[in-house]
């Protein structure tokens, strides 16, 4: 099935490794040209260099998303670079790991900069140029949003905030044809997913091994996850071919959560 997303132009934060990298390459291999924002410049230059070798069209922008404007730079910026933004993806890196009682305050407007004030500040930049192509927002969240997970506090209640934008924003944005969709990985095999599987075994007391092995148990699939398999659905809802989706939520978890909502 041809997606629709040839010719289109997609900005992608967090977009130099894990699964905005993911969500790049499979924009790209469907023709979109790709705006990619992320703090780590090296790791970011690389990413793009292997995206062009693909013969993807890429531009690359090493910012820090929790400073104010930032985020509406990068924008605006690849908006009039190409003189158009069919879609946009608000992809923020994990906060701390970590139980209620391991954060102070500060902890806490970190995560809220990090989590959902860049969510925020994603949305105000991008929903006017997406309302001039009827284009698509997507926000990448968390399982956490359907189903808290232990550990991981922070992240469990302002991804919940970012849920409750996405679904506000369908409805608010529906008008001016603009769509907003939310997606959520399960146990996508990324940095990230290895990492917390290590600090929990360190935790635990076990290897990281058996903590993927306890995870796997519970994934109807019997996997981790492929970052190219949420790739292609995140891919999906950006583009025209999802043009009647609009405040939807798509899991993407080999069944993880069992809710029937």
């Amino acid at each position: 099935m041809d997606l629709g997303l040839a010719g289109k132009v997609i900005a992608i934060g967090g977009g130099s490794r894990g699964l905005g990298y993911a969500i790049a390459q499979c924009v790209a291999a469907e023709g979109a040209a790709v705006s990619l924002m992320a703090r780590d410049a090296s790791q970011l230059e690389a990413a793009a260099a292997r995206l062009r070798t693909a013969g993807a069209a890429v531009t690359a922008h090493a910012l820090d998303a929790s400073d104010p404007g930032t985020i509406e730079r990068w924008i605006d910026g690849t908006a009039a670079e190409h003189g158009r933004l069919d879609g946009v993806v608000s992809n923020a890196g994990g906060p701390l790991a970590g139980t209620f009682a391991d954060f102070a305050d500060e902890d806490w407007r970190r995560a809220f900069d990090l989590v959902l004030l860049s969510a925020i500040r994603t949305a105000r930049a991008a929903h006017a140029h997406l309302a001039a192509v009827e284009g698509s927002l997507l926000f990448v969240t968390s399982s956490s949003v359907r189903e808290p997970i232990p550990h991981l506090t922070l992240s469990t209640v302002l991804r919940a905030g970012v849920a409750a934008l996405a679904k506000d924003l369908a409805t608010a944005w529906a008008s001016s044809g603009v769509r907003v969709n939310q997606i959520i990985p399960g146990r996508v095999d990324t940095d990230r997913v290895r990492q917390l599987d290590r600090k929990e075994a360190e935790a635990s007391g076990v290897t990281p091994s058996e903590i993927e092995a306890r995870a796997v148990a519970r994934i109807p699939l019997g996997r981790y996850g492929e970052p190219l398999e949420f790739g292609r659905a995140a891919a999906f809802l950006l583009a025209p071919a999802a043009s009647y989706v609009t405040g939807a939520t798509l899991q993407v978890d080999g069944g993880l959560l069992r809710g029937i909502s």
